[in-house]
């Protein structure tokens, strides 16, 4: 009895080492899939993704705001039903998120649009990924003094060797991270646009949990 004690007490314990305790979800797009992890340390963001994925929210809407070398936007309801040349980027689910910001905008980041609100209450639905540029200590430097935050020795190394967009920290909610499909990230960055920044070509997405 003692023997099948340990032996279960040890089965316990690798599975909880083996065991990831992030959500996942998939962005399928035209040019590919990408993967994103969705942080904890965010749970109204987390919970409310997943929720709109699982409802099938996201499925058939456009990124209808690409900008290469800064980021990828989509998440409009109305985009669902497109017309030509509209600009979108006003719609939601009817509800926007208390702001829960932190991690900072570096290359693959999955946060929240938000429209210019003092609170920095979050979009309910509408979510950017940032490609970014790399930038160096000066301007991390600036972000500092200007934001009043304090960059890591490891996020100035993935800002200065990866890049992003370090403008927007401290402004807005980045609730996850791309760990697959970067490739995609920067193939939808390089799309051809209007001078509104909506691809020429309806780029459309569906979103499901992993």
């Amino acid at each position: 009895m003692r023997a099948l004690t340990a032996l279960l007490v040890l089965f316990l314990v690798i599975t909880s080492c083996e065991q990831d305790e992030h959500t996942y979800a998939i962005i399928e797009t035209n040019y590919g899939d990408m993967r994103v992890m969705l942080y904890n340390s965010t749970p109204k963001h987390r919970d409310n993704f997943i929720k709109l994925a699982e409802e099938g929210f996201y499925d058939e809407l456009l990124f209808h705001r690409v900008i290469e070398g800064f980021m990828v936007q989509g998440g409009d309801p109305e985009s669902r039903n497109a017309q030509p040349v509209v600009i979108y980027g006003m719609g939601g689910p009817g509800y926007q998120l208390d702001p829960e910001i932190g991690a900072p905008h570096i290359r693959g980041a999955l946060a929240a649009a938000r429209n210019n609100n003092p609170e920095k209450r979050s979009s309910g639905s509408q979510f950017y990924l940032v490609q970014g540029r790399k930038v160096d200590d000066a301007m991390l430097d600036q972000m500092e003094q200007k934001k009043g935050i304090k960059y890591n020795e490891a996020q100035r190394k993935l800002y200065k060797e990866e890049g992003g967009a370090p403008f927007l920290d401290n402004d807005y909610t980045v609730f996850g991270e791309l760990v697959e499909g970067f490739d995609v990230l920067d193939r939808i960055a390089r799309v051809e646009t209007d001078r509104n920044k909506r691809p020429l070509q309806d780029l459309r997405m569906k979103v499901y949990i992993d």
